[in-house]
């Protein structure tokens, strides 16, 4: 019947969401403001690369790309119901997006069109697309909730964030931030079915389920995600008890937050049945504030275990072949690390009121290489942030920041220094 119509699925699945957002909407009080506010990014991106890099066959250094991203929120109430959405408009422009067509199945990109190949709703189109500019708009939020005293149900695109890690999340399976990205404002959403319900004691349950298409774009139970987490409180501490059935992976979890002393504990541990063996992954941090040199400071230490990573420091296409558990998480944006062992030393350093300074470092104790980071948060005037950011990464040839094996002889995918800047209003 939608083929007849000229509609797919997914732009009916769409229309009826929309259909049932549109009451809630409508039927809120008339004194009610809908739209929420929202935000204009632009945002400048310089790559080098070293001399030997695979990437120089595709690009002059230094690569340079200006983004912009603009977010319109929206959103309504009436009594128990709400409904919000948020609109979207991307635009890539610059060497990263030319990589795209010129590198072979684009797979040299360092930038992602967004998509909804894999989302049960398409709500993502490519407005332009040319040689070196995308322009893209999206509901990157839809959904509907009911709330009640003790419970919430919520329906549609949104995002959830579990997990007690600082920088590794590996409770966190639901579009996780890559450990080392300066703007971690949004979370891409997921289409997903949520509810959480409060007990008496404080503890409460959540539980989700992400429904997801395949590589044929057909609606599977092989690729969903369901999932329950438990978290309550024990005195002081607190902690978090979860199980998933996750694509084919079972995974079991259990994490907590506990004050030692002046300082603060977070951590976080899961088993993952892969019908092949058992996995284990876990990462742990200790977060202290002190004020020195008459600054205001905040330090994180945290250590990361990927069950998943290649121990011996073979990032060869071969090697890599011969690991297809960690391939696919890396391709699903669950997993943005190739070793087992990392260690990340931050500090927030409060310069002024209005500017943060925080310098990172991301080791890979496994190859010994590591990203060295620069970020700097400036709240220059009411309502408008410059954020920027220099990395540079470090390490030998065959390391992971030093420049993973290409295939290619004597060309290593490896970078040099990064620099981002981004001017953001907020309205």
């Amino acid at each position: 019947m939608f083929q007849c119509m000229g509609w797919t699925k997914q732009k009916a699945l769409t229309a009826v969401l929309f259909i049932i957002l549109l009451p809630t909407f409508l039927s809120a009080h008339a004194n009610q403001k809908i739209f929420k506010g929202g935000h204009a990014k632009y945002f400048f991106v310089l790559n080098t690369f070293p001399d030997d890099s695979l990437f120089l066959d595709y690009l002059d250094t230094p690569a340079i790309d200006h983004n912009g991203d603009v977010r319109l929120k929206f959103s309504g109430q009436k009594d128990s119901l709400s409904a919000s959405a948020d609109y979207q408009m991307i635009l890539q422009h610059g060497d990263s997006v030319a990589l795209i067509s010129d590198s072979p199945g684009g797979v040299l990109s360092t930038i992602r069109i967004p998509n909804d190949d894999f989302r049960l709703l398409d709500l993502t189109h490519v407005i332009h697309q040319g040689d070196d500019t995308v322009l893209t708009h999206r509901l990157d939020r839809l959904y509907v909730d009911i709330t009640g005293q003790k419970a919430v149900a919520r329906v549609g695109r949104q995002a959830i964030s579990w997990g007690n890690g600082m920088f590794y999340t590996p409770m966190d399976f639901f579009n996780p931030f890559d450990p080392s990205a300066v703007d971690k404002e949004y979370k891409t959403g997921d289409d997903m079915l949520y509810g959480q319900y409060l007990l008496d004691s404080g503890d409460d349950i959540q539980a989700v389920w992400v429904v997801r298409r395949d590589i044929d774009g057909d609606v599977s139970s092989d690729v969903d995600s369901i999932a329950a987490k438990y978290h309550g409180f024990m005195g002081e501490y607190e902690y978090d008890l979860l199980i998933s059935q996750h694509f084919d992976d079972v995974i079991l979890g259990a994490g907590g937050i506990a004050n030692l002393g002046g300082a603060v504990w977070r951590g976080d541990i899961t088993l993952t049945d892969t019908q092949t063996e058992a996995v284990m992954s876990l990462v742990t941090s200790l977060t202290y504030s002190w004020v020195g040199w008459g600054k205001n400071t905040s330090g994180i230490l945290e250590y990361f275990y990927n069950g998943f990573g290649i121990s011996d420091g073979d990032y060869s296409p071969a090697a890599l072949a011969n690991n297809p558990d960690l391939v696919s998480r890396i391709v699903r944006g669950e997993l943005f690390t190739l070793g087992q062992h990392y260690i990340v030393g931050s500090a927030m350093i409060e310069m002024t009121p209005l500017w943060m300074l925080t310098p990172n470092v991301f080791l890979n104790a496994s190859d010994g290489s590591f990203l060295a980071q620069l970020v700097s948060t400036y709240d220059f005037k009411q309502d408008w942030q410059l954020l920027a950011a220099l990395s540079l990464p470090v390490g030998s040839n065959g390391t992971e920041y030093g420049g993973i094996d290409s295939g290619v002889p004597g060309k290593p995918l490896s970078y040099g220094f990064n620099v981002f800047a981004q001017l953001a209003w907020y309205f």
